[in-house]
Order: structure tokens, then C-alpha cells, then sequence
């Protein structure tokens, strides 16, 4: 396969910023979607929005069997499943001396396990068809670490480390990570630290916009078999992270 418009693709975190992003650069190439987010009304809107090659299922990434049936539901829909977009994430940031750790679980959860049981959903299927695409969106917090940030990077590492075994363990099965810089969206709204909160919104004054990121993971699945764009890291090109 060449291009996205024969594959059929899920996409998690779709209902803002990177996923829907990306589930309207996808669509317009025709690719056949299958999307999923907690917020239903805005995935609902957006499938309604984009037509018949677009359907949604509200997902909680933590659940094994939540993500089981997401992918289930995507192969009775349209067939077959060629790729997934692990996008879900959260940002709750902090110093780690506050001692958050409701925190720390939940980046844990939707970070780490989220991006495994989306693995573990679709790798079977993999397997039995030998192709399949895994792409996990991670962070350049992936490759550097900054205060009130230690958790959260801790996470984008696993992911990285995550994408990189399951790129050796499977000759059939295509992976890549993508890393973003800093992106306006609503990542990190969830801070309850007014003061790293305050610093956010600093960073965020040179910021990308979710549709670059979209445009990389597009370019990552579009390559032919045999072709496995490993990792795309994007920054904006002001100074900054």
C-alpha cells in the first residue's frame, strides 16, 4: 500500500488538538477512520462533520477491554484494520515535592497503559495478516526533561522505548513515534499548579499548531510497505522547546 486512502486507521484522543487534527488530514485523503476520545458529543459532531468514511466509538484508553472493543468495532465497520494512532494523553504537570500522585497515576495510565493496550488491541491482527502500523504520538519530553515535568517525560519515555521494541520484535509490523515540540492545544489544561500552569502558557507563546503534527504522522503512514519512518520529531523553528 501507498498513501492512506486504501487503509483504514484508528485514531485515539480524537475529540481535540493532534487527533482531530489528524482525523481531518486523513479524511481528506480518504482514508477510512475510526476514532475515539472520551468527550462522544465532539467525536460524534466531527464524524457527522467529515461523512460515512469517519465513524466513532467513545474510548477510555485505560481499559483493556474498552480498547478491545474499540478495535473490534473498527474491524466490523470497514473490514480490516491497517493502522493505529496512539494519540491519548494527559500533561498534568508538576513539581514532583508537591506529592501529586492522582496525578502521577493518571499520566501513568493514559500515557503508558493506554499506548500499550491500543498495542495490544491491534497486534494480533498484525500478525495474522503480517502489515500493520503503530504510531505513537510521545513528545520531545520523550528526549529532554525540564522541572514539573519529570513524571510526564517519564511516561513520553516509555513510549519511546515502547515504539523502539516493538519495532524490533516484528518484521511485518511497521512502527513510529512522533515527538512534538511545544503545540497549542489543549494538552496540560488539566495543571492544577497555578504557577507551572502560568509557566505553560509562556512556553506556549511559540508554539505549533496540531495540523503540523497531523501532516508528520500522515507522511509516516503513507510510506510504502517496506518503508518505516522510525521517528519524526517537530519543533517549532522559534527557540524553544
Amino acid at each position: 500500500m501507498t498513501g492512506v486512502s486504501d487503509k483504514t486507521i484508528l485514531i485515539t484522543g480524537a475529540s481535540s488538538g493532534i487527533g482531530e487534527a489528524t482525523v481531518r488530514e486523513l479524511a481528506k485523503e480518504g482514508a477510512r477512520l475510526f476514532i475515539g476520545a472520551r468527550r462522544a458529543d465532539r467525536l460524534k459532531a466531527l464524524a457527522e462533520e467529515l461523512g460515512d468514511h469517519v465513524a466513532w466509538s467513545e474510548l477510555d484508553v485505560t481499559r483493556a477491554d474498552a480498547f478491545e472493543a474499540f478495535a473490534d468495532a473498527a474491524a466490523a465497520r470497514f473490514g480490516r484494520i491497517d493502522a493505529l494512532v496512539n494519540n491519548a494523553g494527559v500533561m498534568p504537570l508538576s513539581l514532583l515535592a508537591a506529592l501529586k500522585r492522582d496525578e502521577w497515576t493518571r499520566m501513568i495510565d493514559v500515557n503508558i497503559y493506554g499506548v500499550l493496550n491500543g498495542i495490544a488491541a491491534v497486534l494480533p491482527r498484525f500478525i495474522a495478516q503480517k502489515s500493520g502500523h503503530v504510531v505513537n504520538v510521545a513528545s520531545i519530553g520523550a528526549h529532554l526533561v525540564v522541572p514539573s515535568a519529570a513524571v510526564y517525560c517519564g511516561t513520553k519515555y516509555a513510549v519511546w522505548a515502547i515504539t523502539e521494541g516493538l519495532r524490533q520484535e516484528h518484521d511485518d509490523v511497521r512502527a513510529t513515534i512522533i515527538s512534538p515540540g511545544v503545540v497549542a492545544t489543549e494538552l496540560g489544561n488539566d495543571i492544577t499548579d497555578a504557577e507551572v500552569a502560568a509557566g505553560l502558557r509562556v512556553w506556549r507563546q511559540k508554539s505549533l499548531t496540531p495540523d503540523a503534527i497531523a501532516r508528520a504522522i500522515r507522511y509516516a503512514l503513507e510510506q510504502p510497505e517496506g518503508v518505516d519512518v522510525n521517528e519524526v520529531i517537530v519543533r517549532p523553528t522559534a527557540a524553544g522547546m
